[in-house]
């Protein structure tokens, strides 16, 4: 049986390869056939009838790569990975939903590195995010987000500690930040951590989801639903747009969010982008600015999962900012990356998604901080995506609910 499930694997990575290859080969030798102007790559119908804000706000039309590239399956042992980032050696830290952090090199998985906080696993919780110092070359030390039990309750935490030189264990671990208020829950923690330019973090929360929490998204004195941007302390940076308001948490960077579980920042502007999930519909591609309200729950493009309206009703607000792109039906977007290399000059720029219930990559191409096209890759493989990231030589590296690890990289 388990002879017949690998060649089944094999052939089915092997199709794939050569359908990703064979279409991207045929956009070169097509004669110059138009590969930049295809129908929108969503083909099913709405959940709703809401109209979008802007022209190119939704269901953008279809483009496609012509630069052939192949997809390799690294490995298939992971246990729930969740978050992963390149080492400067080029091997890969990962995050398992289990609490455990595996390093990948060359598709090698090593044992559970030991030395991390417990982390509460039930639901959506366990081990999240992961970043590394912008000086880890020197300093060795790493930076998680995980779901941290509080009494009979839970919350969105930020860790920190040193990968020892045997790359065994994280050594002097501690909670940095702590995302309150806790809550009795196993629902949208969010989150992504990266650092930004400045060598502060910046991290994503979830609401928590219930009707009960939800309302906390708004509000500036509750660190649900919010992106929040911290030193390497855990204190609340310098700089942050609610510095000195006493009725807030100076540590918010933006609020009114759902459950963010994508973050990077475009390699030429330098602006924060974001994704976050929907409910039935709504899932928001968003430009973060410093101290706006993105809306969640007063504005969106979605419904309860029941069919019901949410709120109000209403798509438009002013005062709340808009997304620049959003889904419906949903494609449950979760880790995001933008793509700097030259070695696949049409991707450059471009945002790629890892789309859980879509079970594909989007590919969005941006123009002026709009989304001029989309293209949806390694659909074949029947993945649901949970983070792709860049590495060093213009590969994307994914990793899959399942615990696949894959390569993209050019033919």
């Amino acid at each position: 049986m388990k002879t017949n499930l690998k060649l089944a694997y094999l052939l089915s990575g092997l199709a794939l390869m050569t359908s990703c290859n064979s279409s991207a080969e045929k956009g070169n030798d097509g004669g110059g056939a138009d590969t930049t102007s295809y129908p929108p790559v969503e083909k099913n119908a709405a959940n709703t009838d809401y109209k979008p804000a802007f022209v190119g706000q939704t269901r953008v039309k279809g483009v496609k790569t012509t630069t052939p590239f192949d997809v390799t399956v690294l490995s298939k042992d992971l246990k729930s990975p969740w978050g992963l980032v390149a080492l400067p050696d080029g091997k890969l830290l990962i995050t398992e939903k289990e609490g455990t952090l595996r390093i990948a090199s060359d598709g090698k998985l090593s044992e559970p590195i030991k030395g991390l906080p417990e982390v509460d696993a039930k639901g959506q919780g366990g081990l999240l995010g992961i970043a590394i110092d912008p000086d880890f070359a020197t300093n060795r030390m790493v930076y998680w987000t995980f779901a941290h039990k509080v009494d009979d309750k839970n919350l969105t935490a930020v860790g920190k500690g040193k990968l020892a030189q045997d790359e065994k264990s994280i050594e002097h671990a501690e909670i940095i930040y702590q995302a309150g208020p806790a809550y009795k829950g196993t629902l949208h923690y969010g989150s992504r951590i990266l650092f930004d330019k400045s060598g502060n973090i910046i991290f994503s929360t979830g609401e928590r989801s219930d009707l009960e929490t939800r309302p906390q998204a708004q509000d500036l004195g509750s660190a649900l639903g919010k992106i929040i941007r911290i030193t390497k302390d855990g204190k609340p940076a310098s700089g942050n747009p609610f510095e000195g308001n006493a009725a807030a948490k100076t540590e918010i960077y933006s609020y009114g969010h759902r459950n963010v579980q994508g973050l990077a920042f475009h390699p030429e502007t330098g602006d924060l982008w974001e994704t976050e999930f929907g409910p039935k519909g709504g899932d928001e591609v968003n430009i973060i600015k410093p101290g706006k309200n993105y809306g969640w729950p007063t504005i969106t493009y979605g419904l309860e999962y029941s069919g019901a309206k949410i709120g109000d009703a209403i798509q438009q607000k002013e005062g709340l900012e808009q997304p620049i792109y959003y889904y419906d039906p949903v494609i449950s977007p979760s880790g995001i990356t933008f793509y700097s290399s030259n070695s696949i000059p049409e991707w450059k720029n471009n945002l790629f998604i890892a789309a859980l219930s879509g079970t594909h990559i989007a590919r969005l191409v941006i123009q002026d901080n709009k989304v001029v096209g989309e293209e949806r890759l390694l659909v074949d493989q029947g993945q649901r995506f949970r983070a792709v990231i860049e590495g060093a030589n213009g590969e994307l590296y994914a990793v899959t609910d399942a615990g696949w690890l894959i390569k993209v990289s050019k033919k």
